[in-house]
């Protein structure tokens, strides 16, 4: 182990001028503080050679744990402390605020309110573009702009440049179709999307457990076109706990529209056993009933098993 690695972990030994300057220290902390905030001096901890920083208590509210950090320094034989910086940090038991955490993971839904706006990410997996390709034609194609130029040089007569585009765009042509959209739902997005509204308005939830049939045979299902349309439907009963929602197929609740015409539920028969009373057997039959001898000398002589 060399010399100087030695002398790193070998702890500094603060200088004497600089350890005693601990009332320059509290009047620069009492300076930058307000009055009556700054409590007692803590400790002195050297950060250097004839570097030195005083910690006094905070009593100021709201920062509990905090200490007021003043380092004091002095150059090379002089005998004058000087101030180097003034601070708040906090200590080991500090009351600190939450560590910070971006927008975009604190947003939940509900959050947005009017006037609010809500930019996505251009990355963003929930979404993809809504038609490959660009605004410009390739270079080879007889709209784009090389090749219009390129005839016009050469004075070739290729095509009827009156009937044909001097530029085409995919854009407009989207637009024509009804896909004006730059970016739609990507296979990620829907997936997501359906399992939230399963979540709320699904088979598992209690209402669907206890209604007498499924969304898909009622009549105030309202159905809904792409892929979504398989599996989810809007409801449009007033009176539904799901009105105007996208709902799964297999919710349901009792606004059913053929709830009033279903076949009631099949109810078990009655027991044939009554289990819940018992009945009485008598061990002797009575002697009125004629089964029996009057007297005792008429009943036989009982078989013992012996003489």
């Amino acid at each position: 182990m060399s010399a100087a690695t030695t002398r790193s972990r070998t702890p500094r030994t603060p200088d004497r001028l600089c350890v005693e300057a601990v009332e320059l220290a509290r009047a620069a902390a009492e300076e930058a503080a307000f009055p009556g905030v700054v409590g007692a001096h803590v400790s002195a901890v050297a950060e250097g050679d004839r570097v030195v920083t005083h910690f006094f208590e905070s009593k100021e509210p709201g920062y509990r744990g905090w200490r007021w950090a003043v380092t004091v320094t002095r150059a090379s034989r002089a005998k004058n402390v000087t101030l180097d910086e003034t601070v708040l940090l906090p200590g080991d038991d500090a009351l600190l605020a939450p560590e910070w955490v971006p927008w975009s993971e604190r947003l939940r839904p509900g959050d947005m309110g009017p006037g609010d706006l809500l930019p996505t990410d251009a990355e963003d997996l929930r979404l993809e573009p809504g038609w490959s390709g660009e605004d410009t034609p390739p270079p080879n194609s007889v709209v784009s702009t090389e090749m219009a130029e390129l005839v016009e040089a050469e004075d070739a007569d290729v095509t009827d440049r009156a009937v044909v585009p001097v530029r085409g765009s995919i854009t407009s042509v989207a637009e024509e179709l009804g896909m004006r959209r730059a970016r739609v739902l990507s296979r990620y997005g829907l997936h997501t999307a359906a399992d939230r509204w399963d979540e709320s308005f699904g088979a598992k939830t209690p209402m669907a457990q206890a209604a007498p049939a499924s969304c898909v045979s009622c009549g105030f299902l309202v159905a809904i076109g792409g892929s979504l349309g398989q599996a989810f439907g809007v409801c449009a009963n007033e009176f539904s706990p799901a009105d105007g929602r996208l709902v799964s197929l297999s919710y349901g609740c009792g606004g059913h529209s053929e709830a009033a015409v279903m076949p009631a539920p099949l109810r078990p028969a009655p027991p044939v056993l009554d289990s819940m009373a018992s009945d009485e057997f008598t061990l002797r039959p009575a002697a009125d009933s004629g089964s029996v001898p009057v007297s005792e000398s008429d009943l036989p002589a009982a078989d013992l098993g012996h003489s």
